[in-house]
């Protein structure tokens, strides 16, 4: 059986994000485990904060079209989202409600939820680890027939969490990581 495609998305933009470093490490996982795997910057898709009258008006914007092509190439999504007020970060709920209103020409609004399998991961500072924003991530994917996988990967105390290379400390976080890559591959290549 062929190997999936992973695309991995950060759902922050800020220099230094605990989460861009992490998508960063999930990536590094995927490519270890054999898999063609892609990251992008939600910066390459700059979006105006969604508003219907505004699609009516002007259209879907171009980077939300690219974006969701972008998540159609892939068989398989990581979001790493960090927590916002105990919730989704406005970068990424914004990113996801423009996508969902992209179809392509014979393709029913929001088939790029419904065809692919959707992970999720979150570092913090706190010791929840981004955890009430990833069950808040999972409440709008869910909303948007997402399958989201059981398996989700939580980083507490993050600035705290990684060595000298970048690389995760604690040999719990980098075995519940693995796990949530090969559980996001599986489930990914079964739905090709």
């Amino acid at each position: 059986m062929a190997a999936p495609k992973i695309l991995v998305i950060p759902g922050s933009l800020r220099t230094g994000s605990l989460n861009a470093k992490l998508a960063a490490v999930a990536a590094y996982e995927f490519a270890q485990a054999g898999v063609d795997v892609t990251r992008i910057s939600l910066a390459d898709f700059p979006l105006p904060i969604y508003d219907g009258d505004l699609q009516t008006k002007s259209g879907i914007p171009k980077h939300a079209i690219n974006l969701k092509r972008m998540i159609g190439a892939h068989h398989g999504v990581l979001f790493v989202s960090p927590e916002y007020n105990a919730s989704v970060p406005p970068l990424l709920k914004n990113a996801i409600d423009w996508v969902s209103r992209v179809h392509d020409l014979h393709e029913a609004r929001g088939d790029v939820f419904r065809n692919r399998a959707f992970a999720l991961a979150g570092a913090s500072q706190s010791r929840l680890g981004a955890a009430r924003a990833l069950q808040a991530l999972r409440l709008i994917l869910t909303a948007c027939h997402a399958n989201v996988i059981a398996s989700q990967f939580t980083l507490a105390f993050a600035a705290e969490a990684y060595d000298d290379m970048d690389r995760l400390k604690s040999e719990a976080d980098r075995d519940a990581l693995k796990q949530m890559v090969r559980q996001l591959i599986d489930i990914s290549q079964r739905m090709m």
